[in-house]
């Protein structure tokens, strides 16, 4: 995927920091008008949307970040880290806060990236009409991708659809509402499943969208719009098609989480890292410091959540990483550094990552196929005022694979609803699932209080289901309003 053309390519487009983070065309880039001639070109301004969202300012280290630490699943386990980690993970987060900061700017940027692609379409010539629509909508689906992250994390959001040729343009730019952005993020999505491929050429590549990744990403988007029977429609056409997207759910769990591994028939869309080349932290911000493994402890999961899992579980062992070795020895990890089990998954980096699982060779999993049954699971569950016979069959999918029981028929509708929370939170630990379940569903108050709470945090729902806006933004811009609270 980083290919030395794709990486001069956006060296140049984005070699300089705007005015403002929205500004699409600083001084020297390449725009569209100038570049674009054929569908190589298109093609590699595509690739340079992956490109940008493995960057260590996305997927690669501060949205990672921020996505796993407002969960009450994974807490800090270096209390030493940076400042702006720990005060993200207790919700005492203020618009100066660096994670916020990047979360914004390099979304935008990716954002940019894919306008970039988008605009190019109409200058290129066309020899290839199939060809050419499938990247426009990979970039369309793509950019609906970063925008829903947007809206979930900040609410209300500026909107810019083209590749700004004026920065002026959007200089005084204004939130567009949740539900505007919503709606041309599913015409995007629909123009995806009507252009994309089922699959690429090699099964194998998984981080470019195809058709069932769109669909999948309608399903969840409208899930959190609370759409359920839309969510359920494209989640159910996603399982029926398995065989035309090759999906599966894999037989050994533990095989999602070596890099060298790459993507399986489990992944349906992923962020691409490529050991050795790609400046990413996610295994380094897992794995124990002080340890052969030489990680930073950053991210650990909270004290109860391994008391959750059934002993049976096979997902348990793959989850937590509770002995590695120390000086050559294994040891157990009430004798390291950071006393506290920690993730095991991506705690296996590919071969030529870094001495401390930097440049991890990880592909960060955006949707997995189990995904799509726990999302049909709670859908229909919603759609049919209780569970059904297939709602219990999709949970009971995820559950067999986990080697546990499954779950017996006769609960009522919030009680099922409730046990595909629970499966979700046990399937998806560290994959940034969790905190979008706590926001979509409202359970703030009931998940950082009490004693069954996993972390103890004063959360108000008045204010922290958001995301305050940079300070730097509301600065240059008058027009941008903050989130309430902040």
């Amino acid at each position: 995927m980083k290919n030395n053309i794709l990486i001069y390519f956006l060296a140049i487009l984005f070699s300089t920091v705007a005015c403002t983070d929205l500004e699409e065309n600083p001084i020297g880039a390449l725009s569209p008008e100038s570049y674009f001639q054929t569908e190589q070109q298109l093609e590699e301004a595509v690739l340079g949307i992956y490109y940008y969202m493995a960057y260590e300012g996305m997927y690669g280290r501060k949205l990672y970040l921020t996505i796993n630490l407002l969960d009450d699943v994974s807490d800090i386990g270096n209390t030493g880290t940076k400042s702006y980690r720990v005060v993200m993970n207790t919700f005492n987060v203020d618009a100066n806060n660096t994670l916020v900061a990047y979360d914004w700017l390099y979304t935008y940027k990716c954002i940019s990236a894919a306008n970039s692609a988008i605009s190019g379409y109409d200058k290129i010539e066309i020899t290839d009409q199939d060809f050419a629509d499938q990247l426009l909508a990979e970039a369309k689906v793509t950019r609906a991708m970063l925008y829903f992250n947007l809206v979930r994390l900040f609410g209300d959001v500026p909107f810019i659809d083209s590749f700004v040729t004026d920065p002026e343009s959007v200089a005084s730019v204004s939130r567009t509402s949740v539900d505007e952005i919503y709606a041309q993020l599913i015409e995007d999505c629909e123009f995806g499943i009507e252009h994309l491929p089922d699959m690429y050429s090699s099964g194998a590549i998984r981080c470019r969208p195809t058709k069932g990744a769109a669909k999948t990403l309608l399903a969840s988007m409208y899930l959190t719009m609370g759409d359920y029977t839309n969510a359920a429609k494209y989640a159910k056409e996603v399982i029926s098609e398995k065989a035309d997207y090759d999906y599966e759910l894999l037989t050994d769990y533990s095989q999602l989480w070596y890099a060298d591994n790459g993507d399986t028939k489990e992944h349906i869309w992923t962020v691409d890292f490529l050991a050795g080349t790609s400046w990413d932290y996610i295994s380094t911000i897992v794995m124990p410091m002080n340890t052969d493994a030489a990680g930073w402890s950053v991210m650990v999961p909270a004290d109860g959540l391994y008391d959750l899992y059934d002993d049976a579980d096979i997902r348990k062992a793959e989850t937590f990483l509770s002995e590695i070795e120390v000086g050559g020895e294994m040891t157990p990890y009430t004798s390291w550094r950071i006393p506290r089990r920690h993730y095991a998954k991506f705690s296996h980096p590919a071969v030529g990552a870094g001495s401390d699982g930097s440049n991890s060779g990880y592909n960060y999993p955006l949707f997995r196929f189990s995904e799509v049954y726990l999302i049909a699971a709670e859908a229909l569950a919603e759609v049919n005022g209780g569970p059904t016979t297939e709602a219990y069959a999709y949970l009971n999918a995820v559950r067999s694979r986990a080697q546990i029981a499954d779950l017996e028929a006769g609960l009522s509708k919030d009680d099922f609803i409730d046990a595909v929370l629970n499966e979700r939170m046990l399937e998806f630990p560290c994959e940034g699932k969790r905190w979008f379940d706590i926001v979509r569903r409202q359970l703030g108050s009931e998940v950082y209080s009490g004693d069954d709470a996993l972390e103890q945090h004063d959360f108000d729902p008045s204010k922290h289901y958001l995301l305050p806006l940079p300070q730097s933004e509301l600065n240059q811009n008058d027009n941008l309003t903050q989130n309430p609270g902040y």
